[in-house]
């Protein structure tokens, strides 16, 4: 509990002696401090002595307190950043996570600059997988599935937000395309952890959307449809990449060449584990 007129310094320095579930609780101090005064964080170090109202002291300690219980930060603030973006970020939506930039930095390292390509991301969430890449390389054009529309609402706000125009399409992974279409790149971020995987009632995956997680019992369910669909949808020479779980790679690699893609490869994250796996479809 914060004391009543409390400076900004208090305030900060009360969230950091508290025990909370992030890794980092003067920063989450300062981002919760920030929200409630509508200021960036230099404006907390310019003025450390200034006196929090009454109103912004009750609005601060109820932010704690749902930090407290566990909620995602990215969701209290309804925020989140990846890449080069602000994303907004609601319970709806799995929170954009830094592991993911690889499969965005992949896409463009295997990917000419100046070319117009279709891409495909399946699976959007928030849209963070396309609007990166949409920032990079804005000759792209960019397509998102996702299977309920509060999410492809979401990912829609992101990308008027971020003035890129995405086509969006409602369904079940390629069930929501239409059948003429044919993709360059596809890209997915999709739900790989196992129905009883004991992780899920840890830190914020207790707080994110179970669909977005969850794919059976082995966790594979939804890479299963992707990889097996995948040729159908690629245009010769077409790439794609793949995220899933630390110890899925030789399945995805098994998947992917059951499908008939050639030149398979995996990528590792920055804590060495196999992250990123893909592959192309062979030139006519």
């Amino acid at each position: 509990m914060i004391c009543l007129q409390a400076t900004i310094l208090q305030a900060t320095q009360t969230l950091t002696d508290c025990r909370l579930p992030g890794s980092n609780p003067r920063l989450e101090a300062e981002l919760l401090l920030c929200a409630i005064l509508k200021r960036p964080r230099s404006y907390l170090a310019a003025w450390p002595e200034q006196t929090l109202t009454s109103i912004q002291e009750a609005a601060y300690q109820n932010l704690l307190q749902r930090r407290q219980c566990g909620e995602p930060i990215a969701y209290i603030l309804g925020c989140q950043e990846f890449w080069t973006l602000t994303l907004h970020t609601t319970p709806e939506v799995l929170i954009p996570r830094p592991e993911t930039e690889l499969l965005v930095e992949i896409a463009l390292q295997t990917q000419l600059a100046n070319t117009a390509l279709e891409v495909l991301d399946l699976g959007t969430g928030s849209g963070a997988i396309a609007l990166a890449l949409a920032q990079e390389r804005p000759l792209w054009n960019l397509h998102v599935t996702d299977i309920t529309p509060a999410t492809l609402g979401i990912a829609t706000h992101n990308a008027k937000q971020h003035n890129v125009l995405v086509n969006t399409y409602l369904g079940s992974w390629y069930a929501a395309l239409p059948d003429h279409l044919r993709f360059d790149v596809i890209l997915s971020n999709p739900p790989y952890i196992a129905a009883h995987d004991p992780h899920l009632m840890q830190g914020d995956l207790v707080w994110e959307p179970q669909q977005a997680l969850v794919a059976g019992v082995d966790g594979l369910d939804a890479l299963r449809t992707i990889c097996l669909g995948c040729v159908k949808h690629l245009k010769p020479g077409g790439i794609i990449l793949l995220e899933h779980g630390y110890d899925q790679a030789i399945a995805v690699r098994h998947l992917l060449q059951q499908a008939g893609i050639i030149n398979i490869q995996t990528w590792q994250d920055l804590s060495g584990h196999e992250r990123i796996t893909g592959g192309y479809v062979q030139l006519d």
